[in-house]
């Protein structure tokens, strides 16, 4: 089931031909957990949802309230069959038809899907974990890089490129060359008590949880957090990387070329991840 302008429908094919978001990439989205009829973290979803259209100059509908969008989340879940248990949603946003690179309008239309996740709450992943550096294509430092659009294809290429070559996961450069985020998430570098997360303005994406992890740490004396850019030098020499999504959670890396890596300190902020998402 899907949600389409508020109108839940089995399917509708009549929004792909002029979508402007599959002919031109022009649209935004948000990727959701949901667990228990509660959706994690939502104010900080809705005011990037709202942040991501304006700089992409979309119209925000009068109705587009935190209030009716979490509502509509909601209904998209509570109509599938299986309508327990934890969700991955998905909020997509984008610049009604008409025009080529020139829109006709900035009126906006939404869609809304779930799927079903297999664990209500966030847990460790204990398998293997390699990951490598994707350097094929870089990342540009700049605002628009920060967003989830649906300008995604160089995460695509490094994911063929990590399947390839066996590959749990890749980390993207920027055009200086300085590591700035896994394929499908934020890293986080541990070197003793310090830990060190690349800042936005290297062209990360402003990640939901990225936010959650630095709020923690903030509250964890033992430690202390350092928004710095980060060299691929610097990979070997830390003592645990760990890679954040909304969706997963945390994943420990266990490897990059010759270096393997600890995942005490990913243990400890799961735990606290996982009170801070049922408390909200």
């Amino acid at each position: 089931m899907i949600n389409f302008n508020g109108t839940l429908q089995e399917t509708n094919t009549t929004i792909l031909p002029g979508n402007r978001g599959l002919n031109y990439g022009d649209a935004v989205f948000e990727t959701l957990r949901v667990s228990g009829g509660k959706i994690y973290f939502w104010e900080d979803h809705y005011f990037r949802l709202m942040a991501s259209m304006r700089i992409l100059r979309m119209e925000i509908p009068m109705s587009f309230t935190p209030e009716y969008l979490e509502e509509q989340v909601i209904k998209t879940i509570t109509s599938s069959d299986n309508k327990n248990g934890a969700f991955r949603a998905k909020i997509l946003v984008w610049r009604k038809t008409g025009g080529k690179y020139s829109p006709t309008t900035n009126d906006v239309e939404f869609l809304i899907t779930s799927e079903k996740l297999a664990e209500p709450f966030y847990t460790l992943n204990d398998s293997f974990y390699e990951i490598e550096l994707f350097k094929d294509h870089y990342i540009n430092s700049g605002l628009l890089s920060t967003l989830k659009t649906n300008n995604k294809v160089l995460n695509v290429l490094g994911s063929v490129y990590a399947q390839e070559n066996d590959y749990a996961n890749c980390l993207l450069l920027n055009e200086k060359k300085q590591v700035v985020e896994a394929l499908n998430g934020n890293i986080f570098l541990v070197k003793g008590y310090k830990i060190k997360t690349p800042p936005i303005t290297d062209g990360c994406l402003n990640g939901v949880l990225r936010k959650q992890i630095i709020k923690i740490l903030g509250q964890m004396p033992d430690y202390i957090l350092e928004e710095e850019s980060v060299s691929p030098f610097e990979l070997q020499k830390a003592d645990e990387i760990f890679i954040t999504n909304v969706i997963a959670g945390i994943q420990p890396v266990s490897k990059y070329r010759k270096k393997e890596y600890d995942r005490e300190v990913a243990k400890e902020l799961l735990a606290k991840l996982n009170v801070k998402a049922r408390l909200g």
